[in-house]
């Protein structure tokens, strides 16, 4: 081991021993600050709908197995991810726009994991760092917390890109679904019944979740109230609009068949827009192959008679 290896293995010990310390000495009674509100909490409930007498909400097996494990650690941990990547509602949002059925502890979880994945390359690549190059070792020590940090910010990033896959799968089949909708609405169908008919001859994202919708509308939920929480689960906005005008036509008592015509000409106009604008941004990838393919051929087989022509006549 190098001396800078050992420098650095030193700080990391360091730093540990220091992290542990001030976690001990953060749980004890005489020096942990207890406000009013932390005494009184306890005695309060959580929130105004719950019932004195409804059963505690239970935890994610997951989770309690981590805060068994690390305890205060596993708190600061979670407390931390939240801060970074935004409140619990706004994870479970995001969440149900993914399609994703799991709680937001578990998707915490994941978060920790890749969190120490990072840490481990991070250690790696500053260790390699350190001992070719001769860095410092505040730079190593620099290069571990940012690969933790991009650890955890990396499963955050592939969720948004699982909402945008999702959003475009929807994106592809709401036009056909809304005009299964209106032919069965049309035929003299319920709209509960198009719904269904809908989610069991179709497949992809969008009848899955007009399942989702039937299944509420089954267990005793508004046809109105379903069909805001269809359009508020789903990343698709003209979905939104598409849910909300359906609603207001049940409530008000409009000819429901020519609203859902309207609805599928609009989300065909909409898909049509939303192809020429995908085009036009696209315009100048399209002419790559045309500028470094395509036109140097042209010019090789436009200059190459004329040259054959002047060596012929040399």
């Amino acid at each position: 081991m190098t001396g800078s290896s050992a420098v650095l293995a030193g700080a990391v010990i360091g730093l540990l021993l220091g992290t542990g310390l001030a976690l001990l000495a953060g749980r004890l009674p005489w020096l942990r600050a207890r406000d009013l509100a932390g005494r009184v909490d306890p005695y309060l409930r959580r929130s105004p709908s719950d019932s004195l007498f409804a059963a505690p909400r239970s935890t994610s097996r997951a989770r309690i197995v981590l805060e068994n494990l690390m305890g205060p650690v596993a708190h600061r941990i979670l407390g931390l991810l939240e801060r970074l990547t935004g409140g619990q509602d706004q994870l479970e949002r995001r969440l149900r726009l993914a399609g994703r059925r799991t709680s937001t502890d578990s998707f915490r979880i994941e978060q920790v994991i890749l969190g120490a994945a990072g840490t481990v390359v991070g250690i790696a690549v500053a260790l390699a760092v350190i001992g070719t190059r001769g860095a410092s070792p505040l730079l190593g020590l620099l290069i571990v917390v940012l690969g933790a940090l991009l650890g955890v910010l990396l499963r955050d990033y592939l969720l948004g890109v699982e909402i945008t896959r999702r959003a475009a799968r929807m994106a592809r089949e709401f036009p056909t679904v809304a005009d299964l909708l209106a032919l069965a609405v049309a035929a003299g169908e319920s709209p509960i019944a198009a719904m269904e008919r809908v989610a069991r001859t179709s497949h992809g994202a969008l009848p899955e979740e007009f399942a989702a919708t039937v299944a509420d509308i089954r267990s005793g939920t508004s046809i109105s109230q379903a069909l805001i929480s269809l359009g508020a689960r789903t990343p698709l906005d003209s979905l939104g609009r598409f849910s909300e005008g359906v609603a207001i036509a049940i409530e008000r008592g409009t000819p429901l068949a020519d609203v859902l015509r309207a609805q599928a000409q609009d989300a065909r106009e909409t898909s049509k827009r939303e192809l020429m604008e995908i085009a036009g941004q696209r315009e100048i990838l399209m002419l790559v192959p045309v500028v470094f393919f395509v036109l140097p051929l042209v010019i090789v087989f436009a200059i190459f008679p004329g040259l054959a022509v002047l060596e012929i006549s040399l």
